[in-house]
């Protein structure tokens, strides 16, 4: 019998496209992983829309739904997922509901994507910053902030492993790459256990191709699948991340033809045109064709 690998996810949830829960929730599923969902908002759409309408979960309304999970005795998880997340109470249960989690299942790992803000400015409240970087990065496994997430707590790699992370990717960079300002520089850095106790760290650096049009739910889709890959590749880095930003590249050209072909000659796509096409991606998600190397350092 194969063993189930399960995972909470506790994002934000839209109707309408692909950002969140929606955007974590299908590639885990495919890649065999059971996910139990909490929703911390249900919007009609993502906010990059003219309009959207919906209900942001409270911290009590979280600890009702964790409560009713507990009674059940089914408040047993292999991974904890996290993203975009506006009040700091919220933020603080999800703390508290992972510790717990964590003494039930001392080999839980929780992936904590730290959205906050990007290219100098934050779209988060100021307050929840603290709660980042006291409460949360303290529990962490896996981080996966962009280079502005990193250098509002600390803007070192090697000083987010001491503060708790084994695993700390970040997403985008404001380094330069050899091959010119089209593309993207991320970097990785895994802290390792050797069987004499002692520690060894390897760093990977990755250079991928920047499309020009603004994408929402990538970082929630990365998140996912660095958990999937990392799980299925937990010693090796450079092939997890290779398998997730290759994923990710197959899901993004495959939206930006479509976008650009339904938007027309010389027309810029709308938001609802650039909304991931991630159910035609199945084939992808599940086996990557790898575009994108990452250099050790």
């Amino acid at each position: 019998i194969e063993m189930e690998c399960r995972v909470l996810s506790v994002q934000s949830h839209v109707v309408r496209g692909y950002v969140g829960n929606k955007s974590a929730t299908f590639p885990l599923q495919v890649l065999g992983f059971e996910v139990d969902s909490i929703n911390s908002v249900q919007f009609s759409n993502h906010t990059g829309y003219a309009h959207w309408k919906g209900q942001v979960l409270t911290a009590d309304e979280l600890n009702v739904l964790y409560e009713g999970i507990k009674l059940n005795n089914v408040n047993h998880y292999d991974y904890v997922l996290t993203g975009y997340t506006r009040d700091t109470s919220f933020l603080e249960t999800v703390v508290d509901i992972v510790q717990e989690l964590k003494r039930l299942n001392p080999k839980l790992v929780y992936v904590c994507d730290p959205v906050m803000g990007d290219q100098g400015s934050m779209y988060v409240p100021e307050n929840i910053l603290p709660v980042y970087r006291d409460k949360v990065v303290a529990v962490a496994d896996i981080l996966t902030p962009n280079q502005f997430e990193a250098d509002c707590y600390v803007n070192v790699m090697d000083l987010l492993h001491q503060m708790g992370p084994d695993m700390v990717v970040l997403t985008s960079t404001d380094l330069i790459s050899p091959h010119g300002d089209q593309f993207l520089v991320a970097l990785g850095s895994q802290k390792m256990v050797r069987a004499d106790g002692t520690t060894s760290t390897q760093k990977i650096r990755m250079e991928m191709p920047k499309v020009d049009a603004v994408f929402v739910g990538t970082g929630d889709l990365f998140a996912a699948m660095l958990l999937a890959w990392t799980h299925h590749h937990p010693k090796d880095l450079k092939a997890a991340c290779e398998k997730t930003v290759s994923v990710l590249h197959h899901v993004i050209k495959r939206t930006i033809t479509y976008a650009n072909k339904m938007a027309g000659p010389g027309k810029r796509p709308s938001p609802a045109q650039l909304e991931l096409r991630m159910v035609q991606s199945k084939k992808d998600i599940e086996y990557p064709a790898i575009v994108v190397e990452a250099i050790v350092l």
